[in-house]
């Protein structure tokens, strides 16, 4: 009989294994089809023949994107926004989610604030306002109009603060008895413990500043400010003698399709987050869980 158990419930864990390793494909496959799109022939593409495998094998899409010096320029500045957003976005998460964690005889006026927040997450402003607000601080052109306007994500906020209240209460106690400030707490107790809330915000904000392009369109004038989402959108070229373009570069373009550069496009876009997911994947479900969930 446990002979029978047993062999029922490697059954079943086949069963839950082969259903798993389904699903993992039909979620990889939009990925591995735009890959082997960006890699086929304009022919093939345009003609709707590739499935899986690339036809017609040609890394033109690349090479366009790539051989433009003006790509690296994007991607600097898409690195520098990540740096610097990502940094300013975490430094005001935890100073904010901290005293909002305390109890409301160490922090009277935190109600106040919470709601604050609350309020400024459902209801924003709208964009003729924030366009507005930055052009008269003068931030148009620069990186600060890119961090800035989002400096402060509230969701963040209030997962860092949930994360805080759900640590135990002798902890705030023991320091106190050892004369540690709240300063001290919150740099050598709080922060060391948070550690998977911390890489869930960084990897949201991270994703956040990468993928945004918008911003970039309506806050940069000078092309050459442009993030590398911007720039990839903008990315259209005209096959004149006013282009710009090389001989080679224009041979090179009449070998791609709309199809196969908008592809190229995303993978290049996909890459930098490919690379920095998996160092941070450890963390990200336990934090999300325990930054939802408060006592």
């Amino acid at each position: 009989m446990i002979r029978s158990q047993t062999l029922s419930n490697r059954m079943a864990d086949y069963i839950i294994l082969f259903f798993l390793v389904i699903i993992a494909l039909i979620s990889l496959y939009p990925m591995w089809y735009t890959v082997a799109i960006s890699l086929s022939d304009k022919a093939a593409a345009t003609a709707g023949k590739v499935t899986a495998w690339p036809i017609g094998f040609n890394l033109e899409s690349y090479r366009i994107i790539l051989g433009d010096e003006k790509f690296f320029r994007a991607f600097v500045v898409s690195v520098k926004r990540v740096i610097l957003g990502g940094a300013l976005n975490f430094l005001l998460t935890v100073i904010m989610a901290y005293p909002l964690s305390r109890e409301i005889r160490q922090f009277p006026a935190r109600n106040f604030y919470m709601w604050y927040l609350v309020f400024c997450m459902l209801f924003s402003g709208g964009l003729i306002p924030l366009y507005m607000t930055v052009t008269t601080l003068g931030l148009q052109n620069t990186i600060w109009s890119l961090v800035l306007p989002g400096a402060v994500p509230i969701f963040s906020v209030i997962l860092i603060m949930n994360f805080f209240r759900s640590l135990p209460k002798e902890l705030d106690e023991a320091a106190e008895i050892d004369g540690a400030g709240p300063w001290y707490a919150l740099m050598h107790i709080y922060i060391p413990l948070s550690l998977p809330a911390m890489a869930t915000v960084t990897l949201f904000s991270i994703v956040g500043h990468w993928n945004a392009f918008f911003d970039g369109l309506i806050f940069m004038s000078k092309p050459e400010n442009y993030p590398l989402q911007t720039y990839i959108q903008q990315l259209v070229f005209t096959f004149n003698s006013e282009s710009g373009m090389s001989t080679e570069q224009m041979i090179a373009a009449m070998k791609t399709s709309d199809k196969t550069l908008n592809a190229a496009k995303l993978m290049v876009a996909m890459i930098p987050i490919l690379i920095i997911y998996p160092f941070m994947q450890r963390y990200f479900v336990h934090g999300i869980v325990m930054g939802s969930v408060k006592e």
